[in-house]
């Protein structure tokens, strides 16, 4: 074949995407005589997709100097940028920092004032306050990007600065109208009207940001249709990983454990060649959560500190490990270190949701409640399912602390039904359980042993082995002679310790009513007439 229609073949594979035969193509042709630049960053751009990292980067620093060199000094800068984004994206800070100075300085020195160049080397800095947190300043840079966008008719650039706008919307506390934003950016990536690169940014921001919304319907369509992307490119490498972590976490909130550990692994696998990549640290963090609900502890902890040294902050779910292990003074340290930093709404409604339950394991009811109030207004703000039943789940499991379970039920039926419809089985049985101990404190023996079992039940299909073994042992103490529930149970226990009324309203976040209500439920029950007596009946069938 003609060095002539080798290229044409290369040429025709990139227009069809076939990223690993255009790649081999275009390579060829190169060898056989070098590539002018627009072929040149065919290539550059064909190494990127198909994991040629440092070859991408080679190329782009290559076609760099050729358009320098032939005074093209707008191009030149707008490669120095994409050898830059390659150079960022694996983590090199320093060198992809250099390469966005020197092209600013080029254009400078060039006298190139206006020009759609100037906006894309304004993303570094606008993404880099969007990640330390400053929305509003961040928002402005991505106003200025979209204003450069459309002067020169520019849809990738467009399309990014439309992203960042949709982010630090959403960020900022502004989430409906950032939604809307983030909705039409997905439109253009999956119609084809951007460049691959730019596409799959889009996607993978767009998702992270709905995952961290508690958009679970928006993360599952968009998750689809990545994957639906990344499946009409068999040989692209760049967004397979991330596609793969983000179907994973789709998969554990479906209940498909096993199958969200196989996408963690893979996703990891692909995104560790070559190392580097900011994401492996979301793929490990993923694993340690599924070896923690699992039960898998030894292996959730080293995954989480591999995820730590890959940059990504451990909690919440380093404490509600340490909460599984019984250190709850470490686990309430770590929440309470973590809510109190300043930091953007993205990921605390995850978060204050187990504070809630660390405050709670604590004992700190006070603060339990505090931080389920601030859930609550988030979720009143975000306006997702998702969000409205982790509020009504964390005010339901407070209220069942504070010792008021008949206004707990309601929030946690609520919470229930909102899990059933958001397709979560596991806290779905989770709030099941909680809903089976405001029955028992209320008496109602045999609604709790129905709500313990259907949970029983579903931990058992999931593999929740922690879970598994408290539900059980709440079935075991309702067993109790002489029909007591679980909660009179604890209280007979307390009163056979000669812990006064109060006492035993303090140490089971209960209030002094209810503990003299128990207590008479279970004078009753057993025909007893003093505490004397129920300390005896305690020793004699071994309930201490």
């Amino acid at each position: 074949m003609t060095t002539a229609g080798g290229l044409d073949q290369g040429r025709e594979s990139f227009a069809r995407q076939a990223w690993a035969t255009a790649y081999a193509e275009l390579a060829a042709a190169d060898r056989d005589a070098p590539l002018g630049p627009e072929d040149l960053q065919r290539l550059a751009v064909t190494a990127y997709l198909v994991g040629r990292d440092d070859e991408s980067a080679e190329l782009w620093e290559r076609l760099h100097r050729e358009l320098l060199r032939d005074g093209q000094v707008e191009r030149a800068a707008r490669s120095a940028f994409w050898l830059a984004f390659g150079l960022l994206n694996r983590g090199e800070a320093a060198r992809g920092g250099g390469w966005i100075a020197r092209a600013g300085r080029l254009l400078d020195e060039a006298g190139c004032g206006d020009c759609v160049e100037r906006g894309y080397l304004l993303l570094p800095e606008a993404l880099r306050r969007m990640a330390a947190g400053e929305a509003e300043a961040a928002h402005q840079d991505f106003l200025r990007i979209g204003e450069i966008a459309e002067r020169f008719e520019d849809p990738d650039l467009t399309t990014l600065a439309r992203l960042g706008q949709g982010q630090t919307l959403i960020f900022g506390g502004r989430t409906a109208p950032g939604v809307a934003l983030l909705d039409e950016v997905m439109v253009a990536a999956t119609t084809g009207e951007l460049s691959p690169v730019v596409s799959g940014v889009v996607y993978c921001g767009a998702i992270e940001v709905c995952q961290e919304l508690f958009d679970l319907r928006r993360a599952r369509e968009w998750t689809a249709a990545l994957s639906q992307w990344c499946a009409s490119q068999p040989d692209l490498v760049p967004y397979r990983g991330q596609c793969q972590v983000h179907r994973a976490e789709i998969m554990q909130l479906q209940g498909a454990w096993q199958d969200a550990m196989e996408e963690a692994r893979a996703a990891r696998a692909r995104l560790e060649r070559p190392p580097g990549h900011p994401a492996v640290a979301e793929a490990l963090y993923q694993q340690a959560e599924l070896h923690r609900l699992r039960g898998e502890l030894a292996r959730s902890e080293e995954a989480y500190r591999q995820a730590s040294r890959s940059g990504r902050e451990p909690q919440p779910g380093l404490a509600l490990l340490r909460l599984a292990q019984g250190q709850v003074e470490a686990a309430a340290a770590a929440t309470r270190r973590a809510v109190a930093e300043p930091r953007g709404r993205a990921g605390r409604p995850r978060l204050l949701a187990a504070h809630v339950e660390v405050m709670i394991a604590a004992g700190d009811v006070a603060a339990a409640r505090a931080a389920t109030d601030e859930l609550a207004a988030i979720a009143e703000d975000l306006d997702v399912p998702m969000a409205r039943a982790l509020a009504s789940h964390t005010r339901g499991a407070v209220l069942l602390a504070e010792g008021d379970p008949g206004a707990a039920l309601p929030e946690l039926r609520r919470a229930w039904h909102a899990w059933q419809a958001l397709e979560v089985p596991y806290e779905a049985a989770r709030v099941r359980v909680l809903i089976g101990l405001g029955c028992d404190a209320l008496g109602d023996a045999d609604t709790a042993e129905m709500e313990w079992d259907a949970a029983r039940w579903i931990f058992r299909q999931l593999g929740a082995a922690p879970d598994l073994a408290r539900v059980e042992a709440l079935t075991r103490r309702s067993q109790a002679p002489g029909g007591l529930t679980a909660r009179e149970v604890e209280v007979l226990r307390l009163v056979a310790a000669g812990k006064t009324n109060r006492s035993i309203a303090t140490e089971l976040f209960l209030s002094e009513k209810t503990v003299a209500r128990h207590l008479s439920n279970i004078f009753t029950k057993l025909d007893l007439s003093s505490r004397a007596a129920a300390t005896a009946y305690a020793y004699e069938h071994g309930l201490l």
